[in-house]
C-alpha cells in the first residue's frame, strides 16, 4: 500500500508517531479470554496464534463499568470516562432532567485518535456493528464511518463511503448473529486491498457472547470465521490490535435461572420511595442481556439518607462493592458531572436490575450471560508485531484496554 502518511499527530496530551504500514485496531466486543483460548486450544485460530508468537498478547484492565459505550470511547480516546466523558451506554441527564441514551457525539468530552489520524493525512475508516456507536466513534471524523447494521444505507456525503454491500460482497447483516460482527471484519478486508483505508477501527458485537459460552460449537465456528479475516488483513501488510470492551459471564443461579438484584424494589421495600435506579447497560439491544448488567448507578432524593443506604447496600448477598459519589468517580474514573450518588457493583453471576416490570426476560436468547462489573474488568490485548524495549516495560506496569492505539502504533519495533 502505497504514500501512507507517517506524520506524528496528537490527541488528548499523548503524540503517536506512525510507520508506513495500514494500522488496524478491532475491538472484540465481549470477548473474554476464555473464548479466544477455547478456540486456539482446539486449533481454530492459527492466525490469532500466530500473531501472538510474533508480536504479544497479554491481559488489561478496561474501563467500568465494562460496557461497550464507555469502552469504546475510550479505546478511540486513550482515555478513562472521567477524561471522555461516556459514562454508560444510558444516563440520567440531570440538565434535562430525563433518562436517555448516551449514543450522540455531543456527550463526548474529548477529541478522538481517530480524526486525529486523519488530520495527519491517514485514510481512517470506521466499522461498527452496531450503529447506535457510529456516531460517538466518528465525532469530527474526516474518512469513512458506516456500521453493518445500516451498510445499506451508507451515502458518501454523510458516511464517506456507499454501495457498502457491493463492497464486502454480502447483504446487512441481522445484528442478532454472528454474521453482523463478521460483516465488520470481511468489511475492514475489503476497504485495505482496495487501498481505501489504511487507519482502521473495527468494533465488533457481543451477541455471540451473550448467547453462547466459550466451548460451544457456535462460539468455536465463530472465533474461526474471525480467524480467517485476520489472516487476511495480516497479509495485506497491517499491523493488526486487537482488544475487548469487556469480559462476559453466565448470570445464573444453580438452576440455571436468572440471578438478579431488582435494586429500586430492595431499596423502596427497605426505606420507602425517593429513589431512581440507573442501569447504564440499557440499550436497544435487548435480546442480548434484557438491560440487566452487574453495575447500576443510584439516585438518592433524600441526601441525608445516602450513608445509610449505602452501608445497608453493602451487607446485602450478591454485592460486592458500594461506593459514594465522590469515592466512585475516583476509584471507577467517573465524570463527576454525569454520576449519581451511589455505585453499585455486583458478584461474578449476579446482575443489578430496577424493579421486574422494568426488564423483559422474555426477548433473552437462551440463558443470560452479561457484564458491566468488576468480573468483566480485564481483557486480552493482542499486538501483530513485536513491542519494542520500552514498551515491553510497559506492559509490566497496569496496561489498560484503551492503551491499544499507542501500543499499536508506538510500542512496535519499527522496520
Amino acid at each position: 500500500m502505497n504514500n501512507i502518511s507517517t506524520l506524528p499527530f496528537t490527541a488528548n496530551s499523548k503524540t503517536y508517531i506512525p510507520e508506513a504500514k495500514p494500522i488496524v485496531v478491532i475491538c472484540m466486543d465481549g470477548s473474554a479470554d476464555e473464548y479466544l483460548d477455547a478456540a486456539m486450544a482446539r486449533n481454530r485460530m492459527p492466525n490469532l496464534k500466530k500473531m501472538i508468537v510474533q508480536g504479544y498478547k497479554g491481559m488489561v484492565r478496561g474501563a467500568l463499568p465494562s460496557f461497550t459505550n464507555v469502552n469504546n470511547a475510550s479505546i478511540v480516546t486513550g482515555l478513562s470516562p472521567a477524561g471522555h466523558g461516556i459514562c454508560g451506554n444510558y444516563f440520567f441527564d440531570a440538565a434535562l432532567q430525563q433518562e436517555v441514551m448516551m449514543n450522540a457525539a455531543s456527550y463526548l468530552k474529548a477529541e478522538t485518535i481517530l480524526a486525529a489520524a486523519a488530520v495527519a493525512g491517514r485514510k481512517v475508516a470506521v466499522v461498527t456493528a452496531k450503529e447506535k456507536l457510529r456516531d460517538i466513534l466518528s465525532h469530527q471524523l474526516k474518512g469513512i464511518a458506516f456500521s453493518a447494521e445500516k451498510a445499506a444505507e451508507a451515502r458518501l456525503k454523510t458516511h464517506g463511503i456507499e454501495q457498502v454491500e457491493q463492497l464486502v460482497g454480502e447483504p446487512s447483516p441481522p445484528i442478532y448473529s454472528a454474521k453482523a460482527s463478521l460483516f465488520v471484519l470481511r468489511a475492514g478486508v475489503a476497504l485495505l486491498a482496495r487501498g481505501m483505508a489504511d487507519f482502521l477501527y473495527l468494533s465488533l458485537t457481543d451477541y455471540m457472547q451473550h448467547t453462547y459460552a466459550p466451548d460451544t460449537e457456535e462460539s468455536l465456528a465463530f472465533y474461526e470465521a474471525q480467524d480467517i479475516e485476520l489472516g487476511k488483513m495480516l497479509d495485506l501488510g497491517a499491523i493488526v490490535a486487537a482488544t475487548a470492551d469487556h469480559g462476559m459471564n453466565a448470570k445464573v443461579k444453580a438452576d440455571g435461572s436468572p440471578n438478579i438484584l431488582f435494586i429500586e424494589t430492595l431499596l423502596n421495600e427497605r426505606f420507602g420511595a425517593g429513589f431512581r435506579v440507573i442501569c447504564p447497560i440499557t440499550d436497544p439491544y435487548v435480546k442480548h442481556h434484557g438491560a440487566l448488567g452487574s453495575y447500576a448507578v443510584v439516585y438518592v432524593n433524600d441526601g441525608t439518607q445516602i450513608n445509610e443506604v449505602k452501608n445497608w447496600l453493602s451487607l446485602q448477598d450478591g454485592i460486592t462493592e458500594v461506593y459514594d459519589k465522590a469515592t466512585g468517580c475516583r476509584l471507577l474514573e467517573q465524570p463527576t458531572d454525569r454520576s449519581g450518588d451511589l455505585f453499585i457493583l455486583s458478584a461474578r453471576d449476579v446482575v443489578l436490575g430496577k424493579t421486574a416490570a422494568d426488564h423483559d426476560l422474555s426477548a433473552l436468547d437462551g440463558t443470560l450471560r452479561s457484564h458491566g462489573g468488576r468480573y468483566e474488568e480485564m481483557v486480552p490485548m493482542l499486538i501483530s508485531h513485536p513491542l519494542n524495549a520500552a514498551y515491553k516495560m510497559k506492559v509490566q506496569g497496569d496496561p489498560r484496554n484503551f492503551d491499544i492505539f499507542d501500543f499499536a502504533i508506538n510500542g512496535t519495533i519499527k522496520d
